[in-house]
């Protein structure tokens, strides 16, 4: 190492970006550093998707072997681009913080349906290169027709604009590195838990030379320890599935107040529907080889859920793709409760799919510029399927947290709740002393009678009415695996001695698919 040291980059302005922001980091720490540009396969072959493409490294190798060659002295590289095996004689120094790891889905405002999920419209041309993209894009809009898309960012988006496709997805951390004015187009931001990301997505990996132990120490001082202990977990799950940035696998890991918490999405090709697990422990330590273990699971259940259901919803499919026996009822019936007129507020607030329709169902005339709140991504594509969209998302199956987190909002302001006769109101509890808290009745609850409830390996309990009405069904079924959709769903079961519930991060389809994937079996 001479007295400047010489990073490799690629040349695309974002590659060039994460260069220049590693030379900034350097400056800091008192270190001078000059660029060097390095043209990767990647970068040359601009014809094939990534999974037609052969050997893993397309956007690494060229700079690796400059590295080994002594013609730079640190390689900055999108750490998702990065085989999970260093070769022989270069290390990982340090990471980066973590950007956002999320994606971003850019849709030209003329293909806009709010109705459909992620706000394409039917049938929409949607743009991506990478075969996780497309497994998961197939999984939730089989109505879509995939095209190819390559490109260093800004190319990818001036594609779009000239009409090329519907809408294209992107990593949130390049556009937003970049600072692109995205105001043209409708842009919607799926969490990284409901769409799940490339291992690594938003964090930066910095290599040097094995033997280069000064180099090494100083680059320490870059480390991000947080961002390095989440990208482990997802890192060494690709290891496992011996996979590149040309396999189908999504992997997103979140560390919340000591717990680790980990999504896998993982199919066969790209066009295979894919399968999801979450899993969550006090410690990282086996959490990868437990995961790849419950993917790699072949056994098959009969899943019986307290809800209506039809082979189109993606909770069927994608537990029937995987050989599950999926059958479903409610076994409750609502009747709605009329009211008259709609207070005045600034806010609505929704707890279920039944409060939106109920609500809607009457035609109410809304306050001007009211806002709407959603507990989860169910509630919201109900909204969604009226006209509406979401200010606020709950994220997460707490509704004790979604209600502080509603309550930053909504300081001062007046909410006004659609809700069942018997609501628990645990949002509204969150909001005392913060905002005004207005109940409307809008339906209210009763049990089915005479319903032949299925013996089942799995069961999924999706309200706590649907528990009360299950135990009081004139037969009711041993009861094996248990997944109840929420904490007060699963108080009602405690309630009836059932206390081993499994319950999803998320109650909406995808979450209640992944907890049936995740069991002990």
């Amino acid at each position: 190492m001479g007295s400047k040291i010489i990073i490799g980059t690629r040349g695309s302005e974002l590659a060039l970006w994460q260069a220049n922001f590693t030379q900034q980091s350097l400056r800091a720490i008192g270190v001078e550093s000059e660029l060097k540009i390095i043209k990767t396969k990647g970068d040359k072959i601009q014809d094939l998707s990534f999974d037609k493409l052969e050997g893993k490294g397309f956007f690494t190798k060229e700079i690796e072997d400059a590295l080994l060659a002594g013609e730079i002295d640190l390689a900055v590289h999108s750490h998702k681009d990065l085989p999970t095996e260093s070769p022989k004689g270069l290390v990982i120094a340090a990471v980066s913080a973590r950007e956002n790891p999320a994606e971003l889905i850019l849709i030209r405002k003329e293909s806009v349906d709010i109705k459909q999920k992620f706000s394409f419209k039917k049938n929409a041309v949607v743009g991506t290169s990478s075969a996780r993209r497309k497994a998961q894009l197939l999984s939730f809009r089989k109505d879509i027709v995939l095209k190819d898309l390559r490109g260093n960012v800004p190319t990818r988006i001036e594609k779009l604009r000239k009409g090329d496709y519907d809408a294209i997805m992107l990593a949130a951390a390049g556009v937003g590195r970049l600072k692109i004015d995205l105001s043209e187009f409708h842009v919607e931001q799926p969490a990284p838990n409901e769409f799940i990301p490339a291992p690594a997505q938003g964090v930066l990996a910095w290599q040097i030379r094995e033997s280069d132990s000064a180099l090494h120490e100083l680059i320490q001082k870059l480390n991000s320890p947080e961002a390095q202990q989440e990208i482990e977990t997802e890192r060494k799950i690709l290891e496992l599935f011996h996979g590149g940035c040309q396999i189908p696998i999504g992997v997103f890991s979140k560390v919340e107040n000591g717990i680790h918490n980990v999504w896998v999405s993982h199919a066969a090709s790209w066009d295979a529907f894919p399968k999801r697990i979450f899993l969550k422990a006090d410690s990282a330590q086996g959490l990868a080889e437990i995961a790849v273990k419950k993917v790699r699971d072949n056994s098959i259940a009969s899943v019986f859920i307290t809800r209506d259901i039809s082979e189109e919803d993606y909770f069927f499919r994608a537990l029937n793709a995987f050989g599950h026996k999926v059958s479903g009822a409610s076994l409750i019936e609502t009747t709605q409760v009329a009211f008259q007129t709609v207070p005045d507020c600034d806010w609505i607030f929704f707890s279920s799919r039944n409060g939106v329709n109920h609500f809607f169902s009457q035609q109410p005339q809304l306050p001007a510029n009211v806002k709407f709140g959603v507990a989860g991504l169910g509630t919201a594509m109900a909204l969604r399927k009226h006209g509406f969209t979401e200010s606020f998302c709950g994220a997460t199956i707490d509704m004790e947290e979604v209600g502080k987190q509603f309550a930053s909002l909504v300081k001062d302001k007046k909410v006004l709740f659609p809700q069942a006769a018997d609501s628990l109101q645990n949002i509204q509890k969150q909001l005392n002393g913060i905002a005004t808290s207005i109940s409307l009745v809008v339906y209210k609850t009763v049990s089915k009678t005479d319903i032949k409830i299925p013996a089942s390996d799995v069961t999924v309990f999706t309200s706590p009415s649907n528990v009360s009405a299950f135990f009081s069904a004139s037969t009711v079924p041993a009861l094996n695996n248990v997944i109840a959709i929420g904490k007060s769903t699963d108080a009602k079961l405690r309630e009836f001695g059932i206390a081993t519930a499994v319950i999803p991060y998320l109650p909406d389809e995808t979450g209640l698919a992944e907890a049936v994937f995740s069991l002990n079996n």
